[in-house]
This record gives C-alpha cells, structure tokens and sequence, in this order.
C-alpha cells in the first residue's frame, strides 16, 4: 500500500451547486435551519458554512435576506420592507402587561427563575402569565440552580429572536433606551440576585444553556 488515502468515491458538487442546494432548502423550510442540519441534507462531503457564506453575499442589499437566528439560518424580508408585509400580518391576541413585562426581565436576565422575576417585577407572577409565554414558544425552560428548593430557571428561545427579527439576545436594545422610551422605569438592575463571583450557579442537566442564544 502507498500510504496515500483514497479519493473519496463520489466527489461533492461544486460551491456554487452547493450554494444552490442550501437556497432551495431555506426557502422551502419555514422553521430557522441549523448547519448541522443542512450538512445532513446535503451530499457528503459539502461544506454548508461556506456555502451559506456565499448566499448571504448574493442576497446582501436584496429584498429578500438571509439571516442568521440563534445558531440557525433562514430566509427573511429586510428589515426596511417589513412594512410591505403589515397587511399580511393577523394578530390573534395580545400579551397582558405582566406578561410583555416577565418576558422582558427573562430576555434581559436570563437565566432566571420564577422568583427572581418577581422580586424585579415586584409583584407575583402568575403560573399563567408564565404558561402563555411557553405555549407562545417565547420562553423555555432552561437549567435547574444549584440553590435550595433547586428552582428552574426561564430563557428565551430562537422563536421568540426570529419574531423580533434579532439574531442573538446580544440585539435587544439597551436599557437606557428603553427607559427613555418609557418602556422600563427606574427600578434599580437586580444584580444582587446573581451569586457570587466564582460560585456555581446550574447543574449540569441536559438542557442547553443562554450561552448558545450569545453565540457570534
């Protein structure tokens, strides 16, 4: 033997066929597409990253984008046409203030348990104010803490990034403009909730933690 490994039996398709490929998939998927999923899709030994690489490029400026969510990729109308689609647009229901002003503090605050939301909010949070934004698939349950009673901790999900229209939670506007908008009022930030620096705060259970929703 030579010691040089084998070409591979079937060689991938070009780039560009690639590029094609993933194209097709983004726009017949109305769920966000993670890589790994489209390297499932895709012939072996495609290389997904860099073809959506290239159809982010072709799309730049486009009506039509593709953005990233989360650790997925999907395709979406840019942000300055979103007017176009208003009249498309059905709103079933709108949200309680306890329930805009808890996803709030699980957005910004996250992870964060039941209790945490309370002492922010400053009053009770109900299990229904709760139970409306997991059926909305806005929050999930995320790691138990390493606390007495070991509480379950909330996070936002990729549903609730890609309804935004934000690709990580690193979007959201900052606090101070959303007092100036007289959306927050002056309550002081809730830092003394965190534990101390150093100190484990989740288990090590099998959910994925925010980390994932700050990835670049």
């Amino acid at each position: 033997m030579s010691g040089v490994p084998e070409a591979p039996l079937f060689a991938p398709p070009p780039l560009p066929e690639q590029e094609r490929m993933v194209e097709a998939i983004l726009f017949a998927t109305a769920q966000p597409v993670t890589v790994a999923d489209l390297a499932a899709r895709l012939p072996h030994g495609s290389d997904p990253a860099e073809a959506l690489r290239m159809l982010r490029a072709r799309y730049e400026g486009r009506g039509v984008e593709l953005r990233r969510i989360g650790d997925a990729w999907a395709m979406r109308t840019a942000p300055d046409l979103g007017f176009l689609m208003q009249a498309e647009r059905v709103e079933t229901r709108k949200l309680s203030r306890a329930a805009i002003e808890t996803l709030a503090i699980v957005a910004y605050h996250q992870p964060v348990t039941r209790a945490e939301i309370e002492e922010i909010r400053g009053v009770a949070v109900s299990r229904g104010t709760l139970d409306q934004l997991l059926e909305l698939d806005w929050i999930r349950f995320g790691r138990r803490r390493n606390t007495p009673g070991r509480p379950v901790t909330y996070l936002v999900t990729e549903e609730f990034l890609d309804h935004f229209g934000l690709e990580s939670a690193r979007d959201l506007p900052g606090l101070a403009e959303l007092r100036a908008a007289g959306l927050l009022d002056n309550r002081p930030s809730p830092d003394g909730l965190r534990p101390p620096a150093g100190e484990p705060e989740l288990d090590d259970g099998p959910d994925v933690d925010q980390g994932t929703l700050f990835e670049d």
